[in-house]
């Protein structure tokens, strides 16, 4: 059967001559006796769930053309055909991956099912899977639907992106290539992250009143908020209800440009997930993870460090580039407390951890009120963000990318950006301490 890469990369391709259906059944009908698995991996590639069938591929084009997905991001074929994961030590892979146990295997017939209440969509088993039988549906065919229509769209990049290109792709190259491709425009979303740093410090001085009070973050990680509200509820009650900066980058960029669409990419499956959720649909109207980008810009021809650079100035502070790894969110939160409520940084202690493992010590020591700290931060992937089942480079290696690229940041600290006080003007926020005032901070707030 013809490789996940090359046959989304024929797809992306198709979907620009607008000649899908045909490229579809072209890939299904060469898988020969694989041909329901075929149908099933173009599916998920073209973010839709078509089943197998005669004349697939022209339900397959109309789905997408509707944008008919179901709402699923993980899905199965069924039945797993590796049996070597039957009687792997320990369990299949899958499994063991997943964090809320919602995998089941059926070890005499290797069916898999997915408990659809227990599952989060986090993607950790798509990683796991050595088969191909879990797979994460794909959103950039019915994207592209956008671009075609001539509607602006905005992709708004994960701090975690610089490096994953290559070192010659920068910040500036990375915006040239999107604009190639037809994107009206590329921001960072570390300068979103900058607006979550003064919420969550705002939070921070609301709810820390003593020595003996904590904040637990919900900022960044989809994964640390699913772990809090289906596993240890009763820590909610102490989670800031801040939303991640991408939920913010989509409701700030459509309150400032009425009639945009926002596409985020970057190196989590779960992101496609969250952007789905009842409180934040329509933030975002779709997510792309690093691998996806990479082979859309493959399959275009465009190679990011080879891009002429536009100008560019700084907009976003150190401190929100470094979201991108576990404790970045602790340092700028800690930085900004000290600038903006100096008074109450005598009571921050900080306590962070990444990986499920960790998270789940960590949370499990904050509900029997032995955290030992004031602000605690947690990110599901190792590494944090540069360890997401999507990066394209070595954790260690993004991070030491993130942490360059923070530190030649012109603006140290959120709240010393001029840039940050005029967007900010603009949404009527009339200085950081503002974002908690007035009602004004809802426009970063989720339900929990």
């Amino acid at each position: 059967m013809i490789d996940r890469d090359e046959a989304f990369m024929r797809l992306v391709r198709a979907a620009w001559d607008r000649r899908i259906a045909e490229e579809a059944d072209s890939i299904v009908d060469g898988a020969g006796e694989e041909r329901a698995r075929a149908a099933f991996m173009v599916a998920n590639l073209c973010g839709v769930g078509t089943p197998f069938g005669a004349d697939f591929g022209r339900r397959l084009a109309a789905d997408v053309e509707a944008s008919a997905a179901d709402g699923k991001v993980v899905v199965s074929a069924g039945t797993c055909s590796n049996e070597g994961c039957r009687d792997r030590p320990g369990g299949a892979p899958c499994a063991g991956a997943c964090p809320f146990h919602a995998i089941m295997v059926d070890r005499k017939t290797n069916g898999l099912t997915i408990d659809r209440s227990k599952c989060v969509d986090c993607g950790l088993c798509v990683e796991a899977c050595p088969d191909g039988v879990l797979a994460d549906r794909v959103e950039f065919i019915p994207a592209a639907k956008l671009l075609r229509e001539g509607r602006p769209v905005v992709a708004a990049v994960a701090p975690a992106i610089i490096g994953q290109f290559g070192p010659d792709a920068t910040i500036e190259k990375l915006r040239a290539a999107f604009k190639k491709l037809g994107y009206a425009d590329m921001v960072e979303v570390a300068f979103f992250a900058d607006m979550l740093t003064m919420k969550e410090a705002g939070e921070f001085d609301a709810h820390v009143l003593s020595k003996d009070d904590f904040l637990i973050s919900s900022c960044c990680c989809p994964i640390w908020v699913a772990m809090l509200k289906r596993v240890y509820k009763d820590l909610v009650k102490h989670v800031s209800p801040s939303v991640s900066p991408m939920i913010a980058a989509g409701r700030v960029l459509k309150l400032l440009s009425p009639g945009c669409a926002v596409v985020f990419v970057g190196p989590c499956v779960a992101k496609k997930a969250e952007s789905k959720e009842a409180d934040l649909a329509g933030d975002i109207d779709h997510v792309f993870t690093f691998a996806e980008i990479r082979d859309v810009f493959a399959a275009a021809g465009i190679d990011p460090g080879a891009m002429t650079g536009e100008s560019s100035f700084e907009y976003s502070s150190r401190g929100g580039r470094l979201y991108a790894r576990a404790g970045g969110v602790s340092i700028a939160v800690s930085e900004a407390i000290a600038a903006l409520y100096p008074e109450k940084a005598r009571y921050l202690s900080v306590a962070a951890a990444d990986g499920v493992p960790a998270c789940k010590d960590l949370l499990a020591r904050a509900g029997a009120g032995k955290a030992g700290a004031t602000f605690i931060e947690g990110m599901g992937c190792v590494g944090g963000c540069v360890g997401g089942p999507k990066a394209l480079i070595p954790r260690e290696e993004g991070k030491s990318s993130v942490d360059s690229f923070a530190v030649s940041s012109a603006i140290g600290v959120a709240v010393d950006s001029d840039c940050m006080k005029e967007i900010l003007g603009k949404l009527g926020i009339f200085g950081p301490e503002a974002i908690m005032k007035s009602g004004k901070g809802r426009l970063f707030e989720r339900e929990f």
